[in-house]
């Protein structure tokens, strides 16, 4: 009796593998889903950070004017050498402020080309213009 019980204890391998077998196929199934829902977030995200760089590129234009044409998206931490020293302040945070959620930096253009004053754009997950997708360009305002 006791030869048996001791024979009972644990999984078999036949039982083993079936269990590794419907692992499998449920990671194989729900994996894709997850990383296309990643793509979408980080597009969500993008979009709502480069909403708040044209709101802080505005304050920037309401206190020195409108940022210079070829000006880059830096302006928003590092005082240009076109304004004076008293009163300047950061528009944004901290540095990594001004990056994408794929870790590029966002790119300010001054005349826009959708908007009239200035566009702020991301590039998308390949930081190449035009693409579609969670490779999509996003502009704002």
């Amino acid at each position: 009796m006791k030869q048996r019980q001791r024979q009972n204890k644990g999984f078999t391998i036949i039982e083993v593998l079936v269990i590794v077998v419907i692992l499998g196929v449920i990671a194989m199934i729900i994996t894709p889903r997850i990383l296309g829902r990643i793509g979408q977030a980080k597009t969500s995200a993008a979009a709502s950070t480069a909403a708040s760089l044209a709101n802080a590129v505005r304050m920037f234009s309401i206190d020195h004017g409108m940022p210079e044409r070829g000006s880059t998206i830096d302006i928003l931490w590092e005082k240009p050498g076109s304004v004076a020293d008293e009163g300047w302040e950061p528009y944004v945070d901290k540095p990594d402020d001004l990056l994408d959620p794929w870790g590029r930096p966002f790119v300010l253009k001054v005349p826009g080309e959708r908007n009239i004053d200035f566009d702020i754009v991301s590039y998308g997950s390949d930081g190449q213009p035009g693409g579609e997708g969670d490779a999509a360009d996003i502009i704002k305002p």
